[in-house]
């Protein structure tokens, strides 16, 4: 009579495999992070230039205050009248025309927001002075 001989399980473990598979997944997460764009605004910084310019125009003031009235260099106006007056400097300014808008510590965003829109449209160039 024969005798067969057991096969044993073998429980050894490659790491060939382990490493080939791990070598595409770098390549993988390589490719793909430079082909992502991030999310961000294009926000243009703000620098320094070697000559000083001279400004005639003065800075117009636009304050809100907690309750949404709008008040433009201490008169208060409504916020039609904001924009026609602001359209109005916009169309008489030869060059570019600068406002602040300060907002009360506190005011809710969707009154500075109207007035940053305002500044978008007529392109006005907004500077937002904020409290802590």
């Amino acid at each position: 009579m024969a005798l067969k001989k057991r096969s044993k399980v073998n429980a050894e473990f490659s790491m060939a495999s382990l490493t080939d598979m791990i070598f595409l997944l770098l390549i993988f997460f390589v490719l793909n992070s430079s082909v992502v764009a991030p999310n961000s605004l294009n926000l243009k910084l703000p620098g320094t230039s070697q000559a000083k310019l001279k400004s005639d125009s003065k800075t117009d003031d636009v304050s809100i205050s907690l309750k949404g009235n709008y008040y433009l260099n201490g008169k208060r106006v409504s916020a039609t009248r904001l924009e026609e007056a602001l359209a109005k400097k916009a169309g008489r300014s030869s060059g570019t025309l600068d406002i602040t808008i300060s907002p009360a510590k506190g005011t809710p965003v969707k009154y500075v927001a109207f007035v940053m829109d305002i500044a978008m449209r007529y392109q006005i160039n907004a500077i937002l002075a904020a409290e802590e």
